[in-house]
């Protein structure tokens, strides 16, 4: 087993970056939690680039701010790599793969009134995705559940967020119980790090500008981009405020065929955003779609980079960091649960994730294998079936 030996901050390539990156972005299927679980077998594991802690420590701070968490846990890895340069080339080339190929499902969806089908080899890929999740989950039990106290607090989230309490108050909740618990009575200077609270007030919200199309277009996705927390199914409802409701500009269908082609694609579900932006206004719209609603994540994960040490070298913010740890561990369960539950729907699809996950225990096979082997049975299963 050989890993790379961790390069000094700022001295690695950041073209190792953008490779490595670039290629999660285009076998990352799945969502935001299996997106994490590729990058801590991409980094953690098969490379050493960070450890467990550091890793889980930056998943966490990554739940503070607003915006698609996988993708802005993708720019602070860069970051930890290689700098400036690092952080813009893991973000570029994390959401790079994902808009071309929603650019061009949009183009076909508008040339032709459809979408091509995909449903086959999601059939397979989806099950591998589920095992990659689990295992990963596994692995970070240790690292984010600590001691009793921390395993009571991500059984409580978990069950939390499976009755349905919105995901920003499970990781709310998790962060101040757990720092009650540690420093009741946090002195004075310890009072720094609370991020979630001046980001989100400092959010900029725009009005309509008095411009054309183009300039609105761009000003509501950098708004949604700005302020949004949560999953893809709280990014529809803004959809729908902004798009259908307020400015008329796409149909019911339209935006559940955008937030289809989203999730079916790898790379991060915000891509939603390019589809719209095409159908709205064509490929000018789908680049400036793309660029508005990505464009505070790189903001504030560039403000996060100068905050996260500071996070865990005070006890009543590490505590709170270890709390919001706990509970986005409960968060990614309760996600890969319910995904399980569409995914894994006969024996096929079971020996699938069953077969993923003992390679994954017993190998250290790149994670794209996986990824290729299942789409390869899903297609073939559609095809004989």
């Amino acid at each position: 087993m050989s890993q790379e030996p961790p390069a000094p901050p700022g001295q690695a390539s950041w073209r190792e970056v953008a490779l490595l990156f670039l290629k999660l972005g285009t076998i990352a299927f799945g969502g935001p939690v299996a997106h994490t679980a590729m990058m801590r077998h991409e980094l953690v594991q098969r490379r050493g680039w960070v450890t467990d802690q550091r890793f889980v420590d930056l998943m966490g701070a990554t739940n503070l701010i607003p915006g698609p968490n996988s993708t802005e846990l993708a720019i602070h890895l860069g970051f930890d790599r290689a700098r400036w340069r690092g952080l813009i080339a893991a973000g570029v080339c994390f959401i790079l793969p994902a808009a071309l190929m929603v650019t061009g499902l949009a183009w076909a969806y508008v040339t032709y009134g459809h979408t091509p089908a995909v449903e086959g080899i999601l059939y397979g890929i989806v099950p591998a995705v589920i095992a990659i999740i689990a295992h990963a989950l596994l692995g970070l039990l240790r690292t984010a559940v600590k001691n009793i106290w921390l395993g009571i607090l991500a059984v409580a989230a978990l069950v939390a967020y499976l009755l349905g309490v919105n995901e920003l108050l499970v990781l709310a909740g998790g962060a101040l119980l757990a720092a009650a618990a540690r420093m009741p009575r946090p002195s004075r200077d310890q009072a720094h790090g609370m991020l979630a609270a001046p980001l989100l007030a400092g959010s900029p919200v725009f009005g309509d500008p008095a411009g054309g199309q183009l300039v609105q277009l761009f000003t509501t996705m950098l708004k949604i981009g700005a302020v949004l927390y949560g999953s893809g199914y709280v990014l529809l409802a803004f959809l729908r405020g902004d798009f259908v409701e307020r400015l008329g500009w796409i149909t019911e269908q339209q935006l559940i065929d955008a937030v289809s082609i989203g999730q079916v694609t790898p790379g991060p579900v915000f891509t939603t955003a390019t589809f719209l932006g095409y159908v709205i206004a064509g490929p000018i719209g789908a680049f400036l779609a793309t660029v508005a609603i990505f464009l505070p994540s790189f903001v504030f994960v560039g403000l996060l980079t100068k905050l996260t040490d500071k996070l865990r070298s005070a006890a009543w913010t590490s505590a709170l960091l270890d709390g919001v740890n706990a509970a986005a561990l409960a968060l990614m369960a309760g996600v890969s649960y319910q995904l399980g539950l569409t995914a894994i729907i006969d024996p096929l699809t079971a020996a699938i994730a069953l077969l993923t996950l003992g390679l994954l225990w017993k190998t250290r096979l790149n994670s794209a294998w996986y990824i290729a082997g299942g789409a390869a049975i899903g297609l073939a299963h559609t095809l004989l079936t």
